[in-house]
């Protein structure tokens, strides 16, 4: 992950979701239009931090390698070489699974 060719501007991350549940606890198997969005990831890149207006940067709370929870419709979905990821700003992320 150290060698990730985007790097995110500012207060943005990428986030690689972890996969959706495609079984239920009960063992039923849900097709892809049932599934639930995921909620969970892991953070693959890291801007530099927010810059205030008088141009001061705020360093950035999260770090690659971070397992994050975030909304179920933060993030703009981006394709990296057939692989799918999230790009978000750093508040949308609720926070760090310890």
């Amino acid at each position: 992950m150290a060698d990730f060719k985007i790097t995110p501007l500012h207060d943005r991350v990428i986030v690689q979701a972890k996969e959706a549940e495609e079984q239920t606890k009960g063992g039923i198997i849900l097709p892809d239009t049932a599934q639930e969005k995921p909620i969970e990831g892991t953070i693959v890149a890291v801007g530099k931090g927010k810059i205030t207006d008088d141009g001061k940067v705020i360093d950035m709370n999260v770090k690659v390698g971070d397992k994050i929870l975030y909304g179920k419709y933060s993030g703009s979905e981006i394709n990296i070489e057939g692989v799918e990821y999230l790009i978000m700003r750093e508040s949308d992320i609720y926070g760090i699974i310890n």
